[in-house]
This record gives C-alpha cells, structure tokens and sequence, in this order.
C-alpha cells in the first residue's frame, strides 16, 4: 500500500508549474512581439528614407554623362584640335570576381602591352571602385567584336563609345595647340573633381592647357536602373552635359606651313605678330612633334626618344628658348642715343676693325675684319657696325642701355597666352651684384651693346620688341586666341586688345630716322639684308644678327667652316612691313645658322611675301 501511494502523481504540483511556465513563455513571447513591433516601427517608420536609399542603390546608378570638349580652329576656320569617335575598353573593379584572370583573358583577345596593364592598376588605386577604368582606347573593329562576343564570361568588363581628341595638323601646329593627356593625380587635385568624373583627360601644353576651362566644358549625370549583374535596364533621369565652347587663333595655318618649309632642315624659331593689335599670326618651333602621340599616353621608348633627342622636339623654342639677341638690338640703342642726346645724327666714328679700352689692352674686334671706316649711326645700323655701338655704349652706359632695352619688353615675360615662357634677360649692375656678388666690368658694357655676353632674348620678345619699334613705341600684349565661340547662337566673343605700357615720349624725327635706317638694312646698296630686296614691292624695316654659341679668345678668328655645327653662331633677323603702315612684325633664329642676312631673312621675307601680296602675286 505504502508503494502505490508513493507513485501516485500530484497534478496540483504539476498542473501549477505548468501555468507558471506558459505565463514565462507568453511574458517572453509578448516581450518578443513588442520588440518586434517596435523594430518594425523604427525600420518603417523611422528609418524609412535610409532604407529607401539603400534599397535604390542596389538598383540605381548615377552615372556622369562626359562633356564633349570644344574645338579649335585658326583665323581662317581651318580645323587644329577636332573630337574622332572611338571604341575603349573599360572594366569596373567591384564587378570583376578576379582581376587577374580577367586581364589575361583580355590579353588573348585584344591587343595589351605591359605599359597598358601598368597604367591601368595605377588608375585603379586613384579612381573609385565602382567607375569605369579605361584599360586600352582606340581599338579596332576586330578587338571591339572579339571582346563583345566573350562579353558574358567578363563580368566588369564593357566597350565603350567615346569621342577621342585628334589633332589634323599634327606636328605643324604642336607648340601653339598642345595636346591633351590622361588627366594626373596631381592635376585632379586642381581642379573640380566631380566635374572631371567622367573625363579621362585633361590639356597638358598648348592653348589646350591655358583655356582648359574653357574647352572643357561641364559634365552631365544620368540615374540608371541596374540588375544584379550591373546591366543598365533603363535610365530613369539625365542631365545633358554642357560641351566646351570653341576656340578661334589668330594662327594662319597656311603661314606656319611656309615658315616650317623656310627653314628646311635647320632648327630654329619664327614668331610673327600683327603690331596694330598683337594678334600672334605664325609661331614655329622647329624641330616639332606628333602630339597625337600624346593624346591616349604613349609607351616609354617613344617618349625617351623624343624626350632624350639632343634636338630636342618637345621644347618650345619660340616662347621657351633664350639665346645672345646680336646685332638685332642696335636699332634700339640707337634711338636710345639720340633721345638722351648722346649722339648727334652726323656723329660719325672711324671703324678700324677692333676697339680698345682705355684701361685694357684687349681688343674687342668688329666683324667686319678691317673696319667700316668713317660711320654714322645710319650706316652703322645698316651695316652693323660694332665699333660704332662700342662706343655709343661708352656714352650710353649699362644703365640707359638696361632702361631701353626694357622700354622694348625685352627682358620680361611677353605674358603670351602659352605656358612656360621663359623671361629673358636684360643685365644690369643690381642685376650681376646680387646674381655673382661681383661689380659690372666697363668690358660688359661693350659686348652688352652687341647684344652678347649676359644678354638673353626668346624669339617672342624679339617680335614684341619689333613690333613696339614699328609702332613708334606701343607696346601691345600678343595673344594667340583670336575670339570664344558661344554654343548656343554660335556667335564669337572677340578677344580684346590689351594695350600695355610704352615708351616714354620719343621725338618723332628720332622714331623716323631710326626706321629708315632699318629699311636700309635691306633696300640699302650695303646692307646686311639686302639679298631678300630683289623682287620686293614692298618696304621692310629689319635688322640682322648674329650670336655667338661660345667665347673666343682676341687673337683668334672665326671660320665657320672649320667650327662644328652645334658651335656655329645663331642666325637672326627681325623686321617689319610695309614699313610706313606696318601689318606684320617677324622676328627668325635659325640655330647655328651662321648669318642672319643669309639665313635667318630670307625665311622672313617668305612668311612677308604670302601675307602682304595678293595670293597671285605671292606664287610668282
């Protein structure tokens, strides 16, 4: 009896911890529910705009639409810088699942050297993840079919349609245009990234580069429904980009063509400028350079080659090069002499051929071995007489010698619209004390007066100068962009003239006498430039020079025969014409030419003839 009782079951005790546990399990049920709901609330009610976002970002690409950037064109609407439509190939990192494997993939389809995968990877590290990162341009129809074909097995990877800058003058136009090129990570930090979003280059020389803002443009942005492979199913928004306006130069292209051909062979530079509102009409720098090579980056062996040339290419000699200005700066110094009364119209010297100091016993020659004889400033200048400038400079000193030549910009910055223009210079006692601790040498000042020694001048100066003297003193900024295309009504928004300083009043007999001095240069029985006179129905005012490449000793003499060629002096011609309503100032140097009245004038009066004749008249 005992034994059954014992296993009797107490359903009080159980039924009793039963209620107690389903009340637990419905307080924690209850309290789960209430979690619930207010997760609910916070997801749907609080957190509804974030979630929105994020579920739209899943499906929703906003995708920058690139600006098509403007054209160039010179004076006469003949096309420099033009956009050609090409085929890129472009992979977006976060949607290719192995990098790797995929360029080797590619690499059996298209053509892809290793400079093409180094670039890539580095654009890779700078760019976002989810943009398109060009790994090779301007493929062909055949790579652009074998890519679209296997297009399924390369996820990240797309063809793109894009216009691609070509420049149909190529090297003829390189110095004065420039080129664009992928855009650097330093440069990106300059400008406004987000407007540089969906462009992969940016102006590195050239009017490229200084109006950039201009030709650029602004980009637009468009917002994309993707699926899950990141396939563009439609665009649901677009903001149309705005292209880069045009530009028009005051370049005459048919001029560049005849001032390259002039030069033959040499190397040298030729800027030519209209003095009446500084309009730059030719500038040549030769040798020159593809800059189509430029535009999609070219491989490091080609940029070597021309980096590395001792002729040297990719330097812009017209704005960047300083060389000895010679002889071309007598006419200057001379209306110097007589504005401050140093010299008198019949002053004469006698010219032996050599002059000496009076505290030296080194001789400084003239070039002319035994001398002009008994000279006045007009055949001075018309024959270039050194001994006669030795001893104006003797009058004049470095100071008003220094003045003058600056009144003529010469020794500053042009301020041209292209980058890297060099200063010259224009030396100067302060000048030498604070350059070499050391005080100026009365010798100085007679090779200064030749245009030698510290002196320095870029062909750009030289035509500025010119072009001041042909103004009788107004010096006029020169500039390369002639007018800005409006888009919308295609009207052109010139470019004003932008006068600068002048010479201080300089009496006009004195302007006169110095011009007809020059115009003998060339139309003179004796002058330095008179071989280009035959045939010319014109006047020009000129002048010639000639710069030494390296120093010689007093006892020696030059026989430029027996010098090798990149020791040989500079050639240099500077003029202007018609010489009493002036139109065109030109300023030539051709590199270890020799004479300027045999080398550097005759390129001269080639550019003269086409712009001053009829186009008849200028064929004969």
């Amino acid at each position: 009896m005992a034994k059954n009782h014992a296993t009797l079951r107490d359903h009080f005790r159980e039924t009793r911890i039963f209620n107690q546990r389903l009340l637990v399990a419905v307080f924690l049920i209850g309290i789960l529910f209430i979690f619930l709901l207010v997760r609910l609330f916070f997801l749907q009610i609080i957190d509804h705009e974030h979630y929105t976002t994020l579920s739209d970002n899943n499906r929703v690409n906003i995708l920058p639409i690139p600006p098509t950037r403007g054209l160039i064109y010179d004076r006469n609407g003949v096309l420099l810088a033009q956009n050609l439509p090409s085929f890129s190939v472009e992979l977006v990192p976060e949607r290719v699942p192995d990098m790797d494997a995929t360029l080797a993939t590619l690499q059996k389809l298209i053509l892809l050297t290793d400079d093409d995968i180094k670039g890539f990877r580095s654009r890779v590290e700078r760019k976002r993840r989810f943009e398109g990162i060009p790994l090779r341009v301007q493929l062909n129809d055949a790579e652009v079919a074998r890519v679209s074909v296997n297009n399924y097995r390369l996820p990240g990877v797309q063809i793109k349609a894009e216009l691609n800058r070509h420049y149909p003058q190529g090297a003829l136009t390189a110095h004065i245009v420039g080129y664009v090129g992928r855009i650097s990570e330093q440069e990106l930090r300059k400008v406004d990234a987000s407007n540089y979003s969906a462009s992969s280059n940016i102006g590195k020389t050239g009017i490229e580069k200084i109006y950039e803002d201009v030709l650029h443009g602004s980009v637009g942005l468009q917002r994309v429904e993707t699926n899950a492979q990141g396939r563009i199913l439609q665009v649901l928004e677009r903001t149309l980009p705005q292209p880069g306006r045009s530009l028009y130069l005051n370049i005459d292209v048919n001029m560049q063509k005849i001032a390259e051909k002039a030069f033959g062979a040499n190397t040298g530079a030729m800027v030519a400028i209209d003095p009446n509102d500084g309009s730059v009409l030719a500038l040549t720098s030769l040798p020159t350079f593809d800059p189509n090579l430029f535009v999609n980056g070219l491989d490091s062996n080609t940029y070597q080659q021309l980096s590395n040339s001792p002729e040297r290419p990719l330097f812009n000699r017209a704005v960047r090069g300083q060389y000895p200005p010679g002889s071309t700066i007598k006419p200057f110094l001379g209306l110097a002499g007589l504005e401050l009364n140093k010299i008198k119209i019949h002053d004469t010297v006698t010219c032996t051929g050599s002059f000496t100091l009076k505290e030296e016993e080194r001789p400084y020659r003239d070039w002319k071995k035994g001398g002009h004889g008994i000279t006045d400033l007009n055949r001075a200048i018309t024959e270039s007489c050194d001994v006669y400038f030795y001893e104006l400079s003797q009058v004049l000193g470095i100071d008003s010698i220094n003045q003058y030549l600056t009144y003529f910009g010469l020794g500053s910055p042009t301020h041209v619209d292209l980058d890297g223009e060099a200063s010259g210079l224009v030396p100067s006692r302060e000048w030498k004390k604070r350059m070499y601790g050391q005080v100026w040498y009365p010798g100085e000042t007679l090779i200064t007066s030749i245009g030698q020694g510290y002196n320095l001048a870029t062909p750009i100066q030289l035509a500025e100068a010119t072009a001041v003297m042909a103004n009788n003193g107004q010096l006029i900024k020169p500039h390369i962009l002639h007018a800005i295309q409006n888009q919308k009504d295609k009207t052109l928004q010139l470019v004003p003239t932008e006068p600068e300083s002048s010479v201080p009043h300089i009496n006009d007999q004195n302007w006169d006498y110095i011009h007809q001095a020059m115009q003998q240069v060339i139309h003179g029985a004796t002058g330095t430039a008179r071989s280009i006179s035959r045939g010319l129905t014109y006047r020009v005012a000129g002048k010639t020079g000639t710069s030494q490449v390296f120093g010689m000793k007093a006892d020696e003499e030059y026989v430029q025969e027996d010098v090798e060629k990149h020791l040989r002096d500079h050639a240099l011609f500077i003029g202007f014409a018609p010489a009493d309503a002036p139109r065109i100032a030109i300023a030539v140097i051709v590199e270890h030419g020799g004479g300027g009245g045999a080398v550097a004038a005759p390129i001269a009066r080639q550019v003269m003839d086409y712009y001053l004749k009829p186009p008849a008249e200028a064929k004969q």
